[in-house]
């Protein structure tokens, strides 16, 4: 695969998602968009910048801590709270070392005493620092605000993923309410990411995040400044750089399969320059569809000429399958 990269990003467009009264035409435009990249810019999405300051902020104070304190906010059966530098590798071919990136899983909070705690479904709670577990790094009102913070964006990107379900269930032809039964109980997943400060050799095998694809139905990102983002397409990695207040969206593999292949998971893997810009933080969010609902081959994916290329799966099972190829401390199941 060629390592070459330009600055040409006139493949990844602009969906606002505040145009009600063109939802046709921007229902199309995704269509086009998902079928040819899979990758776009979501604005007009509601979520106010001072929110996403405040995450981005909150981010930044939390890998601040030291090593010890982020290591004792570990939890690798529920595949929350922190993952260490390097400990993911995505792209094991190519890659001679794990990511030069640092993360932080947060997702619904299910208390162990829920009837919904089930840490085969990935249902439990998060890892929250505390003043205890992070050796008084952070003050009591240091680990509320981060939850609080946390709690809000959470909330509020998962009511945005909900309306692009439905804006994608547009785009492929179907009832506008179509996968609204498969995200009753959805499964989202922030994902705090840091990268260090260090030059990406894609010849060497050093990444900062190595090439995939999203295992999921949509990823919608929120960047800090820092370029780093490319996409693979038409043969050549092409920059996605930052958008101020956009969201940078992109179609995950469960989609892929659920569309037949017709909508796009596309390769992309950031690289970062080592330069005085210094260290980028990016914060991805992941929407999934309920633990439970089979993903198979949508009605207007598919006939006679065009079978079903993937086997039925659930979505719970797809995810699980992932992370055990690519987390290196993940326990799925494992007795809490």
């Amino acid at each position: 695969m060629d390592n070459h990269s330009n600055n040409n990003s006139h493949s990844v467009p602009v969906i606002r998602l505040d145009d009600e009264d063109n939802l046709d035409a921007t229902a199309k435009l995704l269509r086009a968009t998902c079928i040819e990249t899979g990758f776009f810019y979501l604005e007009g999405h509601g979520v106010s910048q001072d929110l996403l300051d405040k995450v981005m902020d909150q981010s930044k104070r939390l890998f601040g801590l030291s090593n010890e304190s982020k290591d004792a906010l570990k939890d690798p059966v529920m595949s929350r709270g922190y993952t260490s530098m390097e400990q993911e590798t995505l792209d094991p071919k190519n890659q001679k070392k794990g990511d030069t990136k640092e993360g932080f899983y947060i997702a619904t909070e299910i208390p162990k005493d829920d009837p919904r705690f089930n840490p085969t479904k990935l249902a439990g709670p998060n890892c929250w620092p505390t003043p205890e577990n992070t050796q008084g790094e952070f003050t009591q009102e240091d680990c509320q605000e981060f939850r609080t913070v946390m709690d809000d964006y959470l909330d509020q990107v998962s009511r945005l993923g909900f309306r692009v379900t439905q804006l994608l269930a547009l785009a492929l032809e179907l009832d506008q309410s179509y996968f609204d039964p498969h995200f009753q109980e959805p499964m989202p997943f922030i994902r705090l990411l840091h990268y260090a400060n260090e030059t990406s050799k894609p010849e060497e095998g050093i990444f900062a995040c190595g090439a995939h694809s999203d295992y999921g139905m949509i990823t919608l990102l929120l960047t800090d400044h820092n370029p780093g983002l490319q996409i693979y397409h038409n043969n050549q990695w092409i920059d996605v750089p930052p958008r101020p207040s956009a969201f940078v969206v992109n179609l995950g593999d469960m989609l892929e399969r659920w569309s037949n292949g017709l909508f796009k998971s596309t390769l992309h893997r950031v690289i970062t320059s080592g330069s005085q810009a210094g260290e980028r933080y990016s914060i991805p969010f992941f929407y999934e569809p309920n633990f439970d609902t089979l993903v198979t081959c949508l009605p207007t994916c598919c006939s006679e000429d065009n079978p079903a290329r993937y086997p039925p799966i659930t979505s719970g099972q797809h995810l699980l399958d992932k992370y055990k190829g690519t987390h290196a401390e993940f326990r799925p199941g494992d007795t809490l």
